[in-house]
């Protein structure tokens, strides 16, 4: 590692600097902080009137500590751009840069009236480390596997969602600079921007697929605003989505014979829910000699096959011009020979290409759509298609959907936080001016008991498949026992 420094002259000059090993306790440490950390917030809540309640000058004295601490960090992480070789961090270990930060620390907290403990100088290396090679204040959260969404209220304040449910963490920014630096580094490292002026929100994506949405003043009004979407860098898998009891082994038997006999599938659901997770796991059952197309606002799908074509929409430039829509992309995709199309998500004008690559040699393709039921997401489907620009009878809408899309999968995230597949839903035809269906799997609620878990299993209707014979013509003869409701 090489740093940067002033020879006599004034010239600049690059002198190699040896520097003492710093123990890697960092990792220790942080938990550490995290614990000491969430004890203060449990403290602050408990001062509203509970007996155990940490005195107030101690919490104040605590808070002014970590807050001097947070302004030491930030400042230090400044200087560190003008004393070391940026273009040479790429190239070293992580032991070398966390070698030659705790030596250039050490010369700061020697000229300082801070006085920190082994652990938290280490700690102190770790974050800076951290703040040069990545998202700084972000990291152990993005480290965390049990952490699934990271939402940043202006620089002061950060939940995470936990197994479904949200918890406030102590992480924070010194102050909204701060955040807006961290936003910059996430956008601009694929390639998209975003300004108080004319770009005040962006979607993005980090280097592991996480998703990103950013909404900075004047539109964020009292702070930019922060959504980080992670991703498991090991995708669900099916057996794995069983066991978390998001749906049952019968329903994922009757979803792998509808993948399989190249049946078009639409997943609904609403925000948060786990469409893309479904979507995920669904996409294992394609076989690995298909060639696969997907499309995507944000890259998020992770397929497992060989052949896979991904594209990705862009958003205009400074000068309003060069975006390519996920519609552009559906209709490209049709040239490049796909045995399938998988979009991420249809929310405007594409559904109409989508609908008709489904009529048009192009089934077992798949997308997913914002809506709470089966019929709700028709009626967006309709909505979507009039957003197109292109008028046709309500009737002849009605028919192009019922003749393309053939299952509904519906996925909620229930109050106690799982997310279940409520509901298998397949398409029958129309009757007169409406679409008919008729549900072949669903959830049961019965109760909720007291720790807030829902209580229910999951139940065939007793409706046999229309499909049956196209299964049985596909090789998979499925039994009938698979449609007998539980009693």
């Amino acid at each position: 590692m090489f740093r940067r420094m002033r020879d006599s002259k004034g010239e600049a000059a690059v002198k190699e600097q040896p520097v003492a090993v710093v123990a890697s306790a960092a990792a220790k440490a942080e938990v550490k902080e995290t614990e000491s950390a969430r004890s203060l917030v449990s403290s602050r809540l408990k001062l509203n009137g509970g007996a155990s309640a940490m005195p107030a000058t101690e919490v104040d004295g605590d808070t002014k500590r970590r807050r001097r601490l947070l302004n030491f960090r930030v400042d230090l992480h400044r200087k560190l751009f003008e004393l070391l070789n940026l273009s040479a961090i790429k190239k070293v270990s992580e032991q070398e840069l966390r070698r030659e930060i705790g030596e250039i620390t050490r010369e700061e907290l020697a000229t300082s009236d801070l006085v920190l403990s082994r652990p938290e100088f280490e700690n102190l290396v770790k974050k800076l480390v951290d703040e040069v090679t990545g998202l700084g204040p972000l990291e152990p959260l993005l480290a965390d596997n049990s952490i699934t969404d990271i939402l940043v209220n202006t620089y002061s304040q950060c939940y995470v969602e936990r197994h479904g449910k949200l918890e406030l963490s102590p992480v924070q920014f010194k102050d909204n600079a701060h955040l807006m630096r961290v936003i910059n580094k996430i956008v601009s490292a694929v390639g998209r921007r975003v300004d108080e002026k004319s770009q005040p929100w962006v979607d993005a994506r980090l280097a592991d697929g996480s998703r990103v949405n950013a909404m900075v003043p004047p539109c964020a009004i009292d702070g930019p605003l922060l959504s980080i979407r992670k991703f498991n860098k090991i995708p669900f898998t099916v057996d794995r989505l069983i066991e978390t009891q998001m749906f049952s082994e019968e329903m994922a038997l009757f979803m792998h014979a509808c993948v399989r006999a190249r049946l078009n599938i639409l997943i609904s659901g609403g925000i948060g829910s786990g469409k893309t997770t479904t979507l995920n796991a669904l996409s294992s059952f394609i076989p690995n000699e298909e060639r696969i197309v997907t499309i995507e606002d944000t890259a998020e799908l992770q397929l497992q096959q060989e052949h896979v074509g991904r594209m990705e929409s862009r958003p205009a430039n400074i000068e309003g011009t060069g975006a390519v829509t996920i519609r552009d992309l559906v209709r490209n995709a049709l040239r490049m020979r796909p045995d399938r199309i998988v979009v991420g998500e249809c929310r405007g004008g594409e559904v109409i290409d989508m609908l008709q690559a489904m009529n048009t040699g192009h089934d077992g393709s798949m997308t997913t759509i914002h809506a709470n039921s089966p019929r709700d997401a028709l009626g967006r489907i309709e909505n979507m298609i009039g957003m197109s620009g292109i008028e046709l009878p309500l009737k002849a809408v009605r028919t192009n959907i019922s003749s393309a899309v053939d299952i509904i999968v519906q996925i909620a995230r229930m109050s106690d936080g799982k997310r279940r597949m409520i509901s298998v839903t397949e398409i029958v035809g129309m009757e007169g001016d409406v679409i008919t269906m008729q549900e072949i799997f669903k959830f049961n609620r019965q109760a909720t008991d007291n720790t807030g878990r829902i209580i229910g299993r999951f139940s065939a209707t007793g409706i046999r498949s229309k499909f049956t014979d196209r299964f049985r013509q596909w090789g998979y003869d499925l039994p009938a026992s698979l449609f007998k409701p539980e009693l």
